[in-house]
């Protein structure tokens, strides 16, 4: 007897010891009552029906209530359900069958329970049903989990769907009846690959049937054309009964993350083509080549291939650059591009554009300039390329047309929308306003550079010393600016050295530094002033004859009274007005700067500054090395560490010739090029 005291579940493990085969049975009932699962044995001979006590609890019976009959089973079913499972129970009855059904019970209160029943039908030795065993357990939890996870798939703004191992739609949610295109009554049981033809050998049947095989989810993005016509993001993960589907239409996103890589495309191109053409002139590469790397760097953001013409003062025009995005069009697209232009009419868009200064977009370059072109190289180059459109922009700065840029798409490419005109004038006036400034930049420097070397004259050439210059103007900034330097006898024999920097870097800090030389020249070149004084004196003038410029300059006198001539000493007199410390090599090796107690404003700032003066006497053979900053100070080099490596140069070189010794510091400061101007003064104490 079980513990109801009914005959009770089959007796497994019969054969083995009693202890042995009461352990299994523990195990067993344990393992029952721990799933919820009851059983029930129902004797088709005596009509007698047994349940556990689980059992009588899923129905909501006491043991006393239970009259063990199958009309108690029968009294809790739902009205719905009651004949789908007295029929399911009778068929097992009558062929000797199995038993399934899945139903509700309607407890005493009222309340319903979802109850998933199991069992088989036992026939005796003459095949006739004796005998019904089973089991049942409370469903209730997991049918209201399915029921809300229904209702979220049918809320859902995705389209979800499930497909059997036979690739059948088991379930559709509303959202995927409209995207599929059909209602769910006729996709439900049936195949995916006979509804949905299109998902034939695409992306989605690879992804679909690689989840299956692999048992791994699968999450992609893929087109789907007409008539879905859309993307979708897609995540398909296997399961027990098949293949669950969710899509989601990112056509949207899709569309946006276009759009945007094709601003970004755009945003980039105008910074770049701007660059490259700066890049180009500032090397001194020249236009045409400028122009050739504007060519290369529309294709292919702006269209499939273009071609660049450039205006000359003399009213000429031709074509200097081309480039296609296919290098093996780019000989043909070389070849339409030096033919083009004698051969086009005069109401052709490039010469409209270049005429009028106005962008034309073409739709059908074809009917416009194919068509015209005389038969020949220059119409089949034309017809290979196959332009459908073309945008022809003149390249116009300051009122001034230079050139052109015409840009041509073939017909699998649209026309050139809104966004792609702006983009490619955006380009075309970068690159023109490029143009403009490097011709009146070369302008300006030929001129500043004519005037500032015609002021840089030769230094003297005393008997008591050598005296070195150096003006070399910067590779990559500008290539004059305010940089000077200056040495000239006094009428009293005394020797006067100068080095100045104006601020800035023009014809007008060229035309300035003209100035103050001339202005610090007449100054200085009277007899006994001193270099505090000159350096007074110019401040006053500046201020007083209304010259707006600011600059540093470093001013010194080498002296000798009859005694130092026999000693063989010189007197070194200095005055420094914001500008870096020159420096002394000694004849022992040693270099010195030559510091003041304090540093001063420099020149145009104040002109009631007090200058001061400091006084060092040498020994014949000294160096003095005057300079601008340009030597040591750049974007790579901080101003005290130049200093600092300049000593180091000129201790190591101190023994060279004063014309060797100057390069070599130059050299050794500046290997890369030179980044600013440089101007220096060198004199070279000779024995006595």
């Amino acid at each position: 007897m079980s513990r109801d005291g009914s005959a009770g579940r089959p007796r497994p493990g019969a054969g083995l010891p009693d202890r042995d085969l009461e352990a299994t049975r523990l195990r067993i009932d344990l393992a029952v009552d721990a799933a919820g699962i009851g059983s029930f044995d129902w004797d088709l001979l005596t009509g007698r029906l047994r349940w556990d006590d689980r059992l009588l609890e899923i129905f909501g019976y006491d043991r006393a209530d239970f009259d063990g009959t199958i009309g108690a089973f029968a009294a809790r079913l739902h009205p719905d359900d009651a004949p789908r499972t007295t029929e399911a129970l009778r068929h097992a009855v009558d062929t000797c069958g199995g038993y399934d059904a899945e139903f509700r019970v309607v407890l005493p209160d009222g309340g319903t329970r979802w109850v998933q029943g199991r069992g088989r039908a036992l026939a005796d030795e003459r095949g006739r049903p004796v005998r019904v065993l089973g089991a049942a357990y409370d469903t209730t939890a997991s049918r209201h989990a399915d029921a809300r996870v229904a209702r979220v798939l049918e809320t859902m703004n995705a389209a979800f769907f499930a497909l059997d191992r036979q690739w059948r739609f088991s379930y559709v949610n509303s959202e995927a009846e409209r995207v599929l295109g059909r209602p769910r009554e006729e996709l439900l049981g049936g195949e995916i690959w006979g509804l949905c033809p299109a998902a034939v050998d695409s992306d989605f049947e690879v992804h679909y049937r690689g989840a299956v095989e692999t048992g791994r989810e699968r999450v992609f993005e893929a087109y789907h054309p007409a008539p879905l016509d859309a993307w979708y993001e897609v995540r398909a993960w296997p399961g027990p009964d098949g293949l669950s589907v969710y899509l989601l239409d990112v056509s949207e996103r899709k569309a946006a993350e276009e759009r945007a890589r094709s601003s970004a495309a755009r945003l980039a191109l105008i910074a770049e083509a701007g660059a490259v053409t700066a890049e180009a002139l500032g090397s001194g590469e020249g236009e045409v080549a400028a122009l050739q790397r504007l060519a290369e760097a529309v294709v292919p953001v702006l269209g499939d291939w273009a071609i660049v013409s450039l205006a000359h003062e003399d009213g000429r025009v031709r074509d200097v650059g081309s480039w296609h995005r296919d290098p093996a069009c780019r000989g043909t697209a070389a070849r339409y591009a030096e033919l083009r232009l004698a051969s086009i009419r005069p109401d052709a868009p490039v010469v409209r554009a270049l005429t009028s200064g106005r962008t034309l977009t073409v739709d059908d370059v074809g009917a416009i300039v194919g068509v015209s072109l005389p038969p020949g190289e220059v119409s089949d180059a034309f017809w290979t390329l196959a332009p459908r459109s073309a945008v022809t922009l003149p390249l116009t700065a300051r009122g001034r047309t230079l050139g052109s840029l015409s840009v041509y798409r073939s017909a699998d490419r649209p026309v050139a929308d809104a966004a792609d005109v702006a983009a490619a004038q955006e380009v075309a006036s970068r690159v023109a306003l490029a143009l403009d400034n490097a011709r009146l930049y070369e302008q300006q420097r030929r001129l500043a550079e004519g005037l500032q070397r015609s002021l840089l004259t030769a230094p003297p050439t005393p008997d008591s010393a050598e005296i070195v210059v150096r003006y070399r103007p910067a590779v990559e900034v500008a290539e004059v600016g305010g940089d000077w330097y200056d040495a000239f006898v006094q009428p009293s024999g005394t020797t006067m050295l100068v080095i100045g920097d104006v601020v800035g870097h023009d014809t007008e800090a060229a035309a300035a530094m003209g100035q103050l030389r001339g202005l610090l020249r007449g100054i200085a070149y009277r007899p006994g002033v001193g270099p505090a004084q000159v350096l007074c004196d110019l401040d006053a003038a500046v201020q007083g004859l209304g010259i707006s410029t600011m600059a540093t300059a470093a001013v010194a006198r080498v002296e000798q009274t009859p005694e130092q001539r026999a000693a063989g000493l010189t007197t070194l007199r200095w005055s420094n007005a914001g500008h870096p410390p020159p420096l002394l090599l000694h004849v022992d090796g040693r270099v010195e700067e030559l510091t003041t107690g304090r540093a001063e404003l420099m020149l145009g700032v104040d002109p009631a500054t007090v200058r001061s003066e400091d006084v060092l006497t040498v020994r014949r053979g000294a160096t003095l090395l005057l300079y601008t900053d340009g030597l040591v100070e750049g974007r790579d080099l901080p101003l005290d560490d130049g200093i600092a490596r300049l000593r180091a140069a000129l201790a190591e070189f101190g023994d060279q010739p004063l014309e060797r010794l100057c390069d070599a510091v130059i050299e050794r400061l500046r290997p890369e090029g030179l980044q600013d101007d440089i101007a220096l003064v060198a004199i070279r104490l000779h024995p006595q």
